[in-house]
């Protein structure tokens, strides 16, 4: 059985971003066809539109958690902070072991946005980049945690 963190990271390595590659991994699971969770996903590679906040991959997991554990009602502020708790203790797994979710921090860049022009995936990308592992672990948070 294929699991969803090893379906992620190839979606990585067909030249999808972080966000996208962890939201496809789980469309079918939350109810969406592939272009749509490619579009929706989209605007969160590179943290945020490449400006190196909070991962894609995290964005991704918090979407996720979202869907299948929201919260509906706008007053319902009972409801509100058990599902906040829930998405800063799924922040914690993560950064228990990267120490952070901010983009720029994983990667270890300057501070500030980065130019809106992705990086070319070249074989030295995928070597040099350590997305791979931010998007298996938010991918396998989500597979044990959220659709558990």
């Amino acid at each position: 059985m294929v699991k969803f963190s090893d379906i992620a990271v190839n979606n990585f390595k067909e030249g999808y971003n972080c966000a996208q590659s962890v939201f496809l991994a789980f469309a079918e699971e939350v109810g969406f066809d592939k272009e749509t969770a490619l579009k929706i996903s989209s605007s969160f590679g590179g943290g945020m539109g490449r400006l190196r906040e909070v991962c894609g991959a995290v964005t991704s997991m918090f979407a996720i958690a979202g869907l299948k554990k929201g919260y509906t009602s706008p007053d319902n502020d009972t409801d509100k902070t058990k599902h906040y708790e829930y998405i800063q203790e799924l922040a914690t797994k993560f950064k228990s072991k990267y120490n952070t979710i901010i983009c720029r921090e994983l990667l270890e860049l300057p501070e500030g946005a980065d130019t809106p022009t992705p990086s070319a995936r070249t074989e030295e990308y995928y070597q040099n980049r350590p997305c791979e592992n931010f998007i298996r672990l938010a991918s396998e948070i989500i597979e044990n945690d959220i659709l558990n």
